[in-house]
Formats: structure tokens, sequence, C-alpha cells
């Protein structure tokens, strides 16, 4: 009769630990949707133009492309698209198991 007393202690614990970090982790999911979206909005088009046809793509942005605007966001939006998909999944996991 105790270990069930226990039990049911332990998982009202649970539950109210995850009360607290629903609300917590869907607050970070949406800013982290939201940046994700700003991110991306903010990116420059992948079109080489014209000069694509010609050959004429290489240029001296072309060599140093990991310093670049473009490069930065491109990376902001793999980094934050990484930890909303995360976020998902474990969300998704802790409220099919409380």
């Amino acid at each position: 009769m105790k270990f069930m007393n226990m039990l049911m202690a332990a998982g009202s614990a649970a539950w109210n630990v995850w009360s607290i970090a629903k609300p917590i982790m869907l607050v970070v999911m949406a800013v982290c949707a939201l940046f994700v979206i700003a991110v991306v909005m903010f990116q420059p088009g992948n079109s080489s133009g014209i000069g694509a046809l010609g050959g004429q793509t290489e240029t001296f942005l072309g060599k140093n492309k990991s310093k670049t605007f473009e490069h930065k966001m491109r990376k902001l939006t793999v980094i934050s698209s990484i930890v909303f998909a995360v976020l998902c999944i474990v969300f998704a996991i802790v409220a099919l198991n409380f």
C-alpha cells in the first residue's frame, strides 16, 4: 500500500512539473518559430541572374562565402530550425507520456 502511495505521489509531482513546463515550452517554441520565419524572410534569393548562363558567377564574394550575410543567415536558419524541431519532438513525447 505504501508503494502505491509513493507511485501516486511521484506521478502527481511529475504532473505539477509538466503543468509548469508546458507553457514555458510553448512560449519558447512560438518564439523559435517566429525567429525561423523572420530569418527566412530576410535571406536574399538564390538566383544567380543572367550571368550564370555565361559562367560568370565566380566573384570575390563567391570565394569568401563564409563571411557574407547570406551565409550567416543560412546558418541561423539551420540552427533555429533544428532547435524548433527538437523542441517539437520533445514536447510531443512528453505530452504523450503525461
